[in-house]
């Protein structure tokens, strides 16, 4: 039953006749609002002179709940700010999965979304990412204190603490949380997640490989220390992490800490970002077809958000099965993150990016936006978005909050 409906006001409308193109998208975008609802995409697949054929995507709240929508083939007209309609021609509730229907022309839609469990109707995800985001930074300044030799420590601590969405931790909590964990086992590992990450980016910066001179908005750390210590910086970092997590780890069996650390140590490595990296840097200038970019980011982008997520569950108690679920959600959202990366490459300031816009433009790498389009490589992560909400329906709503606002927020960000 649909309770609290609300009407969905839609952003977007393109008219019928263009077969195989988006039809409209709908999507309330603040995270503190009682019921968001947004509806994936909807697509026409064939137009006559009394119906069409369109395809959509589930609609629901930001916590993925399902809802009823009434699909319409013209433009409806405003009132008061929502799109409505006199007449339906039909009602459809949908699965994860995308749907076909055929509408009489002429008819009209209204969305309504379904509110979902008090607890997770109330979420508020700014304010969520203000709070975990200051737990993080304050372990990450208690697990890699300023030691001896002091520069190594300066030029590890200038990039770790320099801010940053610290997204990687975040699902390394959530789903731990999710699963019956606490902050307190998982959190070692969420450490040792952005440990890897920063450690990613340091390099990654070096003339050697993206030659970039911003991060965060601030220099880069090999422009602040040079290109030696950076590189050491790196490599401490690296080590530290997997020492965090085998030194700092409480109240989890042994044998799942190995777990994770067997987890880490494959996504940063020659099967994870480390690979990834390699087979980027030997595409520049190349003709790269859909299979290997897609590697590219499974392995650089993908393959550590796919280890916050599944490590965290992992610590947390998670069996075999809701672990799976976990890894695919993962794999989507780090693809999607990817996908994004690649949009806002092209769309957004230097001073938007807090990093230099254009690079991989300049590099003549091959991107989704180099392939599919901006328009086709938008909805790629929407439909992404769908896959990773679809491994989060078995899991209890007000627990997933987090996990689905954060998948949201990938997709939605602007830098």
């Amino acid at each position: 039953m649909v309770r609290n409906t609300k009407y969905i006001h839609q952003s977007s409308w393109k008219q019928p006749e263009q077969v195989g193109r988006p039809l409209f998208r709908s999507f309330f975008p603040s995270f503190g609002e009682p019921i968001g609802a947004y509806l994936s995409y909807t697509c026409l697949v064939s137009s006559g002179p009394s119906e069409v054929v369109i395809v959509g995507c589930t609609l629901g709240t930001q916590h993925g709940d399902r809802a009823p929508i009434q699909w319409f083939s013209s433009p409806p007209r405003p009132r008061n700010g929502f799109f409505t309609a006199p007449s339906v021609s039909h009602v459809c509730r949908f699965a994860a999965k995308p749907a076909q229907i055929k509408v009489k022309r002429g008819a009209s839609v209204r969305a309504a979304a379904d509110t979902a469990p008090a607890k997770a109707a109330t979420f508020n995800f700014d304010s969520y990412v203000k709070k975990t985001a200051g737990v993080v930074n304050e372990a990450l300044d208690k697990m890699c204190p300023e030691l001896e030799p002091k520069v190594c420590y300066e030029s590890m601590r200038y990039s770790l603490l320099a801010g940053g969405k610290r997204v990687r931790p975040m699902l390394t909590l959530a789903a731990c949380e999710m699963v019956g964990g606490t902050q307190d086992q998982a959190m070692p590992t969420a450490c040792a997640m952005e440990m890897i990450h920063t450690m990613s980016l340091i390099h990654d910066d070096l003339p050697c490989m993206d030659n970039d001179d911003y991060r965060r908005g601030a220099l880069t750390n090999h422009k602040v220390y040079g290109d030696d210590i950076a590189i050491l910086a790196g490599d401490a970092m690296l080590a530290l992490a997997f020492e965090t997590i085998a030194r700092h780890t409480k109240n989890v069996d042994p044998a799942r800490v190995v777990r994770v650390i067997a987890e880490t140590g494959r996504a940063c490595g020659a099967d994870g970002l480390v690979g990834g990296q390699v087979v980027d840097i030997k595409s520049e200038g190349q003709a790269v077809h859909v299979e290997t970019l897609e590697y590219i980011h499974h392995h650089k982008t993908a393959a550590l958000l796919e280890a916050s997520v599944v490590c965290g569950a992992i610590c947390g108690g998670a069996d075999d099965d809701q672990v799976e679920k976990l890894r695919k959600y993962a794999l989507a959202i780090g693809l999607a993150f990817q996908v994004v990366d690649d949009i806002l490459d092209v769309t957004m300031s230097s001073e938007e990016l807090g990093k230099t816009a254009g690079k991989d433009l300049e590099a003549d790498k091959t991107t989704y936006v180099k392939l599919y389009g901006l328009e086709r490589s938008r909805e790629i992560a929407q439909e992404l978005l769908n896959e990773a909400n679809e491994q989060l329906a078995s899991f209890d709503k007000a627990k997933a909050a987090p996990l689905y606002a954060l998948a949201q927020y990938i997709v939605s960000r602007s830098n």
